[in-house]
């Protein structure tokens, strides 16, 4: 759609190989709700937020686990043209893993980034799902990239959807963390991976109520907390990072 904004972030899918295990982990965890998509083309579970669908989850493809990829989330990204997106994204040292057109929903590329970041850039078939007011509890609240080389990444990212520097953290010996975001609304940060994190890829952070409180719930599912509570510095705020039942990461932010 010509009214598409260019580089929101719109949706959120869990490619994992546990489909109801992964429903009764976040259903619990995050208090979304869980719906069976309506429209054409196969099945598809829909995460629901206070009755509004923000995102999917769904198998593991064969050829994805034949390659080695873990459960894992995958951020969509909107454009108002999918397939100049991918095409400036290849010519910007990115790769085009997928291309699909899913009727009543939209077309939508599986890129990656120079370093290796996989993710979907979705042109929609009618409104853009998500908006541009501040993340509900809920909601995904931050988007982070652990990166290759952030600065590498930052060129790429960009020139590829307009998004601009807002503020920088100097996190010492782990380097810069370089916020963005997109006309005055700050979406998230990235930063250059070090030995002891996953290969590049992005991080969602998801708005809870407390995360402390999350703590148990994580646990008794059967899921792994691989940060525990953490004040963010300089903000009320507190996050978490973990690891799913099913082996995907994730995090979790409450205000």
């Amino acid at each position: 759609m010509s009214d598409t904004p260019l580089g929101r972030f719109c949706w959120y899918e869990l490619l994992t190989t546990d489909l109801e295990g992964a429903q009764d982990f976040y259903r619990s965890v995050v208090g979304w709700e869980t719906g069976a998509w309506q429209g054409e083309g196969p099945p598809y579970i829909t995460w629901n937020n206070d009755g509004t669908p923000i995102g999917g989850v769904m198998e593991l493809p064969a050829d994805a686990r034949a390659g080695g990829a873990p459960p894992h989330w995958l951020p969509y990204i909107s454009t108002p043209d999918v397939d100049a997106t991918a095409e400036k994204a290849a010519r910007l040292g990115g790769a085009v893993h997928h291309r699909m057109e899913i009727p009543e929903v939209g077309r939508l590329a599986v890129l990656a980034d120079p370093g290796g970041a996989v993710f979907t850039a979705y042109e929609p078939s009618d409104a853009t799902p998500g908006h541009d007011g501040p993340p509900a509890v809920g909601e995904c609240s931050w988007h982070e990239l652990i990166s290759a080389d952030w600065e590498a990444a930052w060129s790429f990212y960009s020139d590829l959807f307009g998004w601009e520097k807002t503020t920088q953290m100097d996190m010492g010996e782990h380097g810069t963390y370089q916020m963005y975001g997109r006309e005055g609304k700050e979406f998230g940060g990235m930063m250059t991976r070090t030995e002891d994190m996953p290969p590049p890829c992005w991080f969602l952070y998801m708005s809870v109520p407390d995360v402390h409180a999350s703590v148990k719930v994580i646990e008794d599912l059967g899921g792994t907390i691989v940060t525990p509570p953490l004040k963010i510095p300089g903000e009320s705020g507190h996050i978490l990072h973990g690891i799913d039942p099913q082996g995907a990461g994730f995090a979790l932010h409450s205000m």
